[in-house]
């Protein structure tokens, strides 16, 4: 338990980093209007296939045994794509709200 407190002691500054991130984050998703949702959307699809593809080259160059890299690349390669997916159908569903109804 005492290696866990030093861990933290010695990464201190970036913990509050990221924490800070997060709630700027979500202030700032929370707060774009429902018109910018899909222009928004599809950036984060374009950034999630360059993870997928990351993710791929990752596995592929991987050391045969480092199986920690193999799981790695490849939980990165199922969510980033469920992400790409996702973020597709979500789109769609944003896009269908603005389509004139018969």
């Amino acid at each position: 338990m005492d290696t866990i407190f030093d861990w933290i002691a010695l990464h201190q500054q970036i913990i509050y980093i990221v924490v800070l991130s997060v709630f700027l984050g979500i202030e700032v998703i929370g707060r774009v209007p429902s018109v910018l949702h899909t222009p928004l959307m599809s950036g984060a699809n374009a950034i999630h296939g360059v993870v997928v593809i990351g993710a791929i080259i990752v596995m592929g160059k991987a050391e045969q045994g480092n199986y920690a890299a193999l799981v790695l690349g490849f939980l990165a390669v199922v969510l980033g794509t469920l992400n790409v997916v996702g973020g597709f159908v979500v789109t769609d569903r944003m896009l269908e709200m603005f389509k004139k109804k018969k």
